[in-house]
């Protein structure tokens, strides 16, 4: 199992990747997470108020 990442850093991590304009895969390779997990961040939190 990986490291268990805090509700911050996956709302920081959902926040990039929808407001950032860079590639899923350049922000997986920068944050250190799998494109599975980012993909299933940004489902699980779209709407919510994560992007500010």
């Amino acid at each position: 199992m990986g490291p268990v990442r805090t509700d911050k850093f996956r709302k920081d991590a959902v926040r990039i990747a929808l407001t950032s304009g860079l590639s899923r895969k350049q922000i997986v390779d920068d944050l250190g997470v799998g494109m599975s997990t980012l993909n299933k961040w940004v489902t699980a939190h779209r709407d919510a108020d994560v992007v500010w």
